[in-house]
């Protein structure tokens, strides 16, 4: 292997960062009957009490994954509702039926987030201003992002980078730091700021708005919505200031001028001097002129706990700033301050005061926090408890700290408040949750109610708006006398206390984050038959996932496996389809029917075969009624469906189509030559596609034109018309589809240029048919062979979007009329250059063009409409519809409209959907394939509900399912069939919203689809919770049982934990005589492990533990592996479950641990005597990895690699090996070679020979590397060595005792490095599929290996050999999209996977991986583009897609 590629496979889930801001709109989106009061800051909105007031959006941060969500709150009953009466805020929850997120855009950046602020403009001014993300990365990057309307996405308003030669002085000598750039800013959003490098303070000044400094000509309208920037930025040096340790900083409150507090440690402590030396950090306060670039120091605070690490900016009108430590909260401000003791280890500057306790002992060392209220704070706490800090004031005067427990929740990494009622808990280890909280208080309302009531106070009044809440004699001159004696002169503080909360989970994101270890398993419902990719899903990953109450078993599969019901031989089949049919539907029956109108069951499935069609009923048993019904059943069926609210049932055939009422048929149609004025040719025309919205249906025959059934509810009979308007221009159509704008409110109309009139093309139909159908509009979608699309309405069929040459897969579409001319004269110059190009190399583009369309809009209230095109090579668009509102001056959009000349157009251009667009979205797990050559069947099927999942299904040889979930496609292959040609829904007696599918071979299946799996997420997900801390799992083939060590928190007496310290040979007497009595009965946790042994359900519910093996006290299980030993006195293979141990008691005792054998029992019946113990014995060291090796045992115990032989009752040691090793974290064998990674020695590649019984070093690696993983890489006849290491690096190397540079072999020599940017904590080697590509069957090798693995933000990829000619390919092309794609962030792949070596001296290797997550840009990219890139390196677009392909083929594992 000289060459490979790594690629992604799952994105990180384990969410980091998150915040909230009106990115993608401003508050004044909102209803505008409420005044609301605007605030000044992010943090935390001021409870306005009627409803929800404006929601602003969640941004969150996944190592590099960047996703902004809009929160969708749906409210019970209508929108008069909410503003009606004093709506008590406890009733809110209530008020409030659920919230969920819904993805506005997700990116993957090449460069891990540190850390995220929202950069917003506070105040009243900004009800049409929106707020920007500022986003910092390793080393000094920064970028300021802000969303665009018109790209429905971010774009980059400005980026500030720190790093090179001429910033270098700002590192001070300085190589590794502890942490990224932190950022933080104003809460007035006046400028925001950055500590790089541990001392430098970046400031960044932020645009004052109306200045006329930053782009007045992007804010292009009046409406048109400014987002917050940042105009200059300059460094302060900390150091000359005298800080030399900063812990954090923040912005506070209530400040004419911006002012930051720095948290820092004068000089440090450590744990031998604490007892002295303990309370050495202090605070700063700086006030920051950005203009004068001064910052004076206003006030400080000495004499703060050294643990103390957390600042909080209390919101106003309070202000000052809280200071979080493990023991203790202090609250600072300029002119008072108080602290909370949490526990017993708090002291007090100076022992004469003592510091307040709270009623209950908890540590707050790594909490988050955020604020709820003005003056209630949320924590959370490395337990995962929520905390409720509530600040006890009067004025602005902080007389105490109140902290009271609440919920229990998940780990959390971040918090953020969203808007006044919802907050949100990020989690690395664990899901992330959207909360809804509510609160009530005591019986008069304490001082805090004033500002929370006064929303209500002055509903009507308009200058509520303008008011600053800071000025409160101005607030009393604007409430009247009597209002103001609800509240009474003096408030009393001790009911502020009192305030009860309550929450709401709302809404979760999957996390299968960190992944500590994984085993590679069969499903329960394996086929042993599966050959060749199918085969491939029969497996699944077992993963050792989250942490503490967290903790979980993740099982993942990359592909669907339906589970089956039954299936039947059906050669010959062509397509299937269900339809509905009631025999009493009347219009009368239509309020009783709305109700079950998804739950109503199938009443036949129609199958069409090669020359007939089958029907069959699907009441209990799907019995065949073919000579039964008046369906056509002598020929082929081309589609079928119902029509008038699932009165009818149409069937349409090559030559016509058939009405049907049941079984009977009330309308018989066939397609001769009706229209005299259509070419001569006619006669013979069949029917290719059809597209069925009730009340019509659209025909698409061979001769390239299209023909419209026309329904009429009223007599439920359809005639034939040929649309006047297509057949003129007389273009051929090569796709063609209808799209039915459903809903309440439909969608499209929206983007109407005359959408306030409403005048809906659709409203005549609606009248017509007595509400029996969903009212909304039908268009229809037309792609001629040209390449260029139209959107007509129908029926009258007036053309109202545009768009030319769709096959060029662009990012945005625009309706063509909408444009303005110099963007025109743009692209015709594109055109024309595209013709010049060499005609030599036009590989067959000419006639590539999009076979099917489809456009939907799923359920769901804000849900927009999906446009989906596969074109002749396989490629899928994917576009997803927004609504852009142009600039008002549409004046020029007329004259050209009109400069076209034709009639048809001008007179529509009144109604076109000129605000309506479209993005390009990337679709990833999609793996194309050619078209046939023969007449294409339909592979999209659309589905509203299979077990509650909504998408569309893709048949053909790499089936796979589209769902949707919050405005988001998951795209989930299913391999486990090979092709698939057809695909319905079904949904009866016996298969309850199940579904049908046809495979190649013949054979027809009836299956529903597992529920227990989660299916939004980049894989499908199975989460199996443990409460505990899952660290190794191993899987134990011959019972399908997997072995995990797990450990939970025990809390123990502490003279119980004290006396486990103690080495019991040497045998001390335990001196607790300093220690008194109390401290003595405290407890103290302690993690107690055991070995679960879990199998996995038939039935797919929740997984059983078969047995559990405890260890002893104080000892940790560090390793389980399943391992095969020879017997030597039975001459026979054992297969046994080794488990090695260590003791851990502290630095003074010497290290033991055990290893211990079990043999795994035949009777799972009986779950006591499963597994039994065989062997155990005591070591000298830590047993930290244990391998078999040719049946023997290989034991890694403290610096000693021991072999033994095993004689059925003991191990004896024959061969060992004393490297310099300090802790073997892994271990791996192939044949007779080891390679063993070391905790901070690299890696070791030894041999075992049998003759002499000898362990050899053959070469080892002489950097010094903290190894988290390593693994054996096998290309045909090459072994490579693979290692990844703590700074997210992953190197390949090999052996090669020829080459000089070895040193005569003993040393390792790099093959390739790569910066992954995550910590790979497992590697798992897979066979590679070999692809079906006949052309390459030479050069492919037969055993060809590739290396899961996964790492510990939750996400998985491999790293695949390739061989030369295909990785020079893919490199030039990696090197022409660094430039050729537009990064988002402005970042660069090239330096983001640059191995980071952290100061240490590290010779470069070779650059031989390349990065399939940029190479994946290459089909995003337009035809033309890709066509122009792939000219430019020598090569062809069909030869890169095809080596794309067949690396995505044999990569498919699960």
């Amino acid at each position: 292997m000289s060459f490979a590629a790594y690629k992604m496979m799952h994105w990180p889930t384990g969410i980091t960062n998150c915040g909230s801001g009106f990115i993608t709109h401003c508050r004044a989106d909102y209803v505008p009957q409420i005044p609301l009061i605007q605030t000044d800051e992010v943090e935390s909105e001021w409870p306005a009490k009627q409803g929800i007031g404006p929601v602003p959006n969640l941004i969150v941060t996944a190592a590099n994954v960047l996703e902004i969500y809009v929160v969708r709150v749906h409210e019970e009953g209508s929108k008069e509702s909410k503003n009606s009466g004093e709506t008590k805020r406890g009733i809110l929850m209530d008020g409030v039926s659920s919230s969920s997120l819904e993805l506005v855009c997700h990116y993957r950046l090449h460069g891990n987030v540190e850390s995220m602020a929202i950069l917003s403009k506070g105040g009243s001014d900004s009800s049409r201003r929106r707020d920007s993300i500022i986003l910092s990365f390793q080393d000094a990057k920064i970028s300021v992002l802000e969303f665009d309307d018109s790209i429905h996405g971010l774009r980059t308003s400005s980026m500030h980078c720190f790093e090179g030669p001429e910033w270098l002085h700002l590192k001070r000598g300085r190589e590794s730091f502890a942490r990224g750039p932190v950022v933080k800013v104003d809460p007035q959003g006046r400028c925001g700021s950055v500590l790089v490098y541990g001392l430098q303070m970046i400031v960044l000044k932020a645009a004052q708005g109306g200045s006329g400094l930053v782009g007045d000509e992007d804010t292009s309208g009046s409406g048109a919505a400014v987002s917050a920037r940042i105009e200059s930025s300059y460094v302060i040096n900390l150091r000359d200031l005298d800080m030399k340790h900063v812990k954090d900083f923040i912005f506070v409150h209530g400040y004419i001028e911006p002012v930051m507090v720095i948290l820092h440690e004068r000089e440090l402590t450590w744990a031998g001097r604490v007892s002295w030396k303990h309370h050495t950090c202090m605070i700063s306060a700086l006030s920051i002129s950005t203009t004068l670039k001064q910052h004076p120091l206003i006030w400080s605070a000495m004499n703060l706990p050294h643990d103390a690490y957390k600042l909080l900016a209390v919101p106003s009108p309070i202000g000052g700033v809280l200071v979080v430590g493990a023991n203790t909260i202090h609250y600072h401000s300029q002119s008072a301050s108080c602290g909370l003791a949490l526990n017993n280890y708090a002291v007090s500057a100076d022992s004469s005061q003592e510091l307040p306790r709270s009623s209950f002992i908890v540590e707050l060392d790594a909490a988050n926090a955020n604020w709820l209220l003005n003056d209630v704070a949320l924590l959370s706490t490395k337990t995962g408890e929520l905390l409720l800090l509530t600040l006890v004031y009067d004025g602005r005067v902080v007389q105490r700290l109140d902290l009271s427990k609440s919920n229990p929740s998940v780990l959390t990494s971040d918090i953020t408040t969203i808007g006044n009622s919802l907050f949100f808990l990020g989690s690395r280890l664990g899901d992330s949750l959207l909360v809804q909280f509510s609160c009530g208080s005591g019986a008069s309302m304490p001082s805090s109610g004033l500002k929370e009531e006064f929303g209500d106070i002055d509903g009507d009044n308009p200058s509520a708006k303008r008011l600053r809440r800071s000025s409160s004699d101005a607030l009393q001159d604007m409430v009247s006398g009597e209002e103001l004696s609800l509240y009474g002169s003096a408030p009393n503080n001790t009911e502020s206390a009192q305030k009860t909360f309550s929450f709401a989970v709302r809404d979760s994101l999957v996390n299968i984050g960190p992944l500590k270890d994984f085993s590679y398993g069969l499903r329960m419902n394996a086929d042993a038959s599966a050959t060749g990719i199918s085969k491939q899903s029969n497996y699944e990953l077992v993963c050792c996932s989250g942490h503490g109450k967290n903790g979980a078993l993740c099982v993942l599969r990359q592909s669907i496996r339906p589970e089956m019901i039954t299936e039947v031989e059906l050669p010959g089949c062509k397509g299937i389809w269900t339809v509905y049919h009631k025999s009493s539907r009347g219009h009368n029956a239509d309020s009783s029917k709305m109700a079950t109108y998804d739950d109503e069951y199938h009443a036949y499935l129609i199958i069409s075969l090669e020359a007939r069609t089958m029907v069959l009923e699907t009441a209990d048993l799907l019995s065949e009624v073919t000579e039964s019904v008046d369906y056509y059943v002598q020929g082929r069926t081309v589609a079928a469906g119902n029509l008038f609210g699932r009165r009818r049932v149409v069937q349409v055939f090559e030559r016509g189509a058939r009405i049907l009422d049941g079984s009977f048929m009330t309308q018989d149609l066939s397609f001769g030559a009706q229209n005299s004025e259509s070419s001569s040719g006619s006669e013979n025309s069949t029917v290719l596609s059809v597209s069925i919205a009730d009340p019509y249906v659209l025909l698409r025959m061979n001769d390239g034109s299209i023909r419209l059934l026309v329904g009429d509810p009223s007599t439920c009979t359809v005639s034939v018309q040929t649309p006047s308007t297509i057949e003129s221009l007389k273009k051929p159509i090569s796709a063609c589809t209808l799209y039915h704008d459903k809903g309440p409110e439909p969608w499209l109309r929206k983007t109407s240029t005359d959408a306030w009139l409403s005048t809906g093309v659709g409203e005549s139909i609606d009248g017509a048919d007595g509400g029996t159908l969903d009212q909304g509009d039908i268009y229809c979608v037309v792609c001629y062979e040209s390449g260029d699309l139209e959107i007509f309405d129908v029926p009258n069929f007036n053309c109202v979007f545009t768009v030319d040459k769709i096959l060029s897969g662009r990012t945005h579409l625009i309706d063509t009329y909408a444009w303005e001319p110099s963007k025109d004269s743009q692209t015709n110059i594109n055109k024309s250059s595209e013709e010049v190009t060499g005609q030599g190399r036009k590989e067959n583009i000419q006639n590539m063009k999009v076979v099917e369309l489809a456009m939907q809009r799923w359920s769901g209230h804000h849900s927009r409409p999906f446009l989906f095109g596969i074109l002749t090579d396989g490629t899928i668009l994917c576009y997803h519809a927004y609504l852009y509102e142009g600039p008002e001056g549409s004046s020029k959009i007329e004259d050209s409209v009109s400069a076209q000349g034709s009639a048809s157009v001008s007179n529509a251009s009144a109604s076109r959907l000129r605000n309506l667009r479209f993005v390009r979205i990337p679709l990833d797990a999609y793996t194309r394939e050619e078209m046939s050559n023969e007449a294409p069947c339909q592979r999209i099927t659309i589905f509203k509900n299979i077990s509650g999942h909504q998408g569309f299904f893709l048949s053909g040889s790499r089936p796979s399912w589209f769902m949707v979930f919050r405005e988001r496609l998951r795209v989930h292959p299913q391999l486990c069939d090979g092709s698939i040609v057809a695909f319905t829904v079904l949904h009866n007696v016996n298969c309850n919203h199940g579904l049908i599918y046809v495979t190649s071979q013949g054979i027809l299946k009836i299956c529903h689809l597992p529920s227990i799996s989660t299916y939004d997420n980049h894989w499908p997900v199975q989460k199996v919770p443990l409460k505990a801390t899952p660290h190794q799992v191993t899987y134990f083939a011959e019972k399908n049982l997997y072995p995990l060590i797990v450990s939970v928190p025990v809390l123990k007496p502490l003279n119980q934990v004290l006396s486990s310290l103690i080495d019991q040979e040497v045998g001390h007497q335990t001196d607790n005589q300093n220690l008194s009595s109390v401290e003595l009965h405290r407890t103290y946790s302690v993690e107690e492990f055991e070995i679960r042994i879990m199998e996995p359900e038939r039935s797919g519910g929740p997984w059983q533990t078969r047995a559990t093996i405890p260890m002893q006290s104080s000892e940790n299980a560090l390793t389980v592996r399943v391992v095969t030993l020879f017997n030597t006195t039975t001459k026979e293979n054992d297969t046994l479950l080794a488990v090695g141990t260590a003791y851990v008691q502290g630095e003074d005792v010497a290290a033991r641990g055990r290893v211990l054998l079990f043999s795994v029992g035949r009777n799972a019946d009986n779950p006591q005597n499963l597994v039994a113990e065989v062997y155990s014995k005591e070591l000298k060291g830590a047993i930290s990895a244990v391998a078999s090796l040719q049946g023997h045992l290989l034991i890694a115990s403290g610096p000693k690699i021991i072999l033994h032989k095993w004689t059925g009752t003991e191990l004896n040691g024959i061969a060992f090996y004393d490297a310099p090793p300090l802790y073997v974290v892994s271990l791996n064998i192939v044949k007779n070679f080891i390679l063993l990674g070391d905790v901070h020695k690299s890696i070791y590649f030894l041999s075992w020979k049998e003759q002499g019984a000898q362990l050899n070093l053959l070469a080892k690696d002489f950097g010094s590397l903290d190894c988290f993983a390593t693994e054996f890489l096998i290309d045909g006849s090459t072994l490579s060595l693979m290692v990844s290491d703590d700074q997210k690096n992953v190197q390949i190397f090999y052996y090669a005792p020829k080459m000089s540079e070895s040193w005569k072999g003993q040393k390792l020599l790099s093959r390739a490095e790569f910066h992954v940017g995550a910590h790979v904590t497992k590697f798992l080697r897979l066979q590679m599929l070999s692809t079906s590509s006949g052309a390459a069957a030479g050069s492919d090798k037969t055993n060809r290996f590739a290396l899961l693995f996964g790492t510990l933000d939750g996400s998985i990829g491999c790293i695949a050999p390739l061989d030369e000619l295909t990785f020079r390919r893919l490199q030039s092309l990696q090197k022409k999209l660094v430039d050729a794609v537009a990064h988002v962030a402005g970042l660069n792949p090239r330096s983001f996977h640059q191995f980071r070596s952290n100061g240490k001296a590290h010779r470069p290797g070779p650059d031989s991986i390349v990065d399939c997550e940029l190479l994946g840009h290459y089909e995003m990219l337009p035809l033309e583009e890709q066509l122009e890139i792939a000219n430019q390196i020598g090569t062809t677009r069909s030869q890169i897609l095809s080596n794309l392909n067949d690396l995505e083929l044999g990569t498919s594992f699960l």
